[in-house]
C-alpha cells in the first residue's frame, strides 16, 4: 500500500464533522476533495461515490467505512480522511454506525492498485490503537498527524 502521506494533504483531513447522514458524509467528502483537487468536480465525485454505494455497503465495520470509487479524471490515488462528531448508520456488516471515514479514489485504470490501497487500508484500519488515536484527535491536523506516523506501524 502507498503510505497515506502520498494519499492525503491537511486539506483533506478533517475532524469531528457534526450530525451527517450518509449522503452528507459523501457531499463533504465531494466537497473536501474537489476544493483540493481542481481536476475533480463535485459533481463527479459525489456521482461516484452514491454508484459505488449502491453496489454495497463500504462500511467494514467496528465503525469504520472505506468509501471508494475510479474517476476518469483521476491523475493519481487521492484520499480524505474524515471522523465524525456522531456515528451514523452505514448499512456495514455488524450493523454498527460509523464514526471514522477514509475516501479513496483512484484513476480508472488503475484497479490493482485500487485493490492493493483497499486492502491496505483495510489492515491499518483494523489496528485498534490506530482507530483509538483517530477517535481521540481534536484537529484536523492531529488526525492528519496520526494517519501520516501510521505508516512505521506494522500490519
Amino acid at each position: 500500500m502507498q503510505p497515506l502521506a502520498t494519499l492525503l494533504t491537511p486539506e483533506r483531513a478533517a475532524c469531528q464533522i457534526p450530525g451527517l447522514s450518509k449522503k452528507r458524509l459523501f457531499e463533504s467528502l465531494a466537497r473536501i476533495i474537489s476544493d483540493d483537487q481542481l481536476s475533480l468536480s463535485y459533481d463527479e465525485v459525489f456521482s461516484h461515490f452514491i454508484a459505488r454505494e449502491k453496489l454495497g455497503s463500504t462500511g467494514l465495520g467496528e465503525g469504520i467505512a472505506i468509501p471508494h470509487c475510479r474517476i476518469g479524471n483521476c491523475s493519481q490515488p487521492t484520499g480524505a480522511l474524515l471522523t465524525l462528531a456522531e456515528p451514523i448508520d452505514f448499512d456495514s456488516p455488524d450493523n454498527q454506525p460509523v464514526d471514522l471515514v477514509f475516501a479513496l479514489l483512484v484513476p480508472e485504470e488503475a484497479t490493482q492498485q485500487h485493490l492493493d490501497t483497499l486492502a491496505g487500508l483495510a489492515r491499518l484500519f483494523s489496528q485498534a490503537s490506530f482507530c483509538d488515536a483517530l477517535r481521540a484527535a481534536r484537529t484536523a491536523d492531529e488526525v492528519f498527524r496520526i494517519a501520516t506516523e501510521a505508516e512505521a506501524v506494522p500490519p
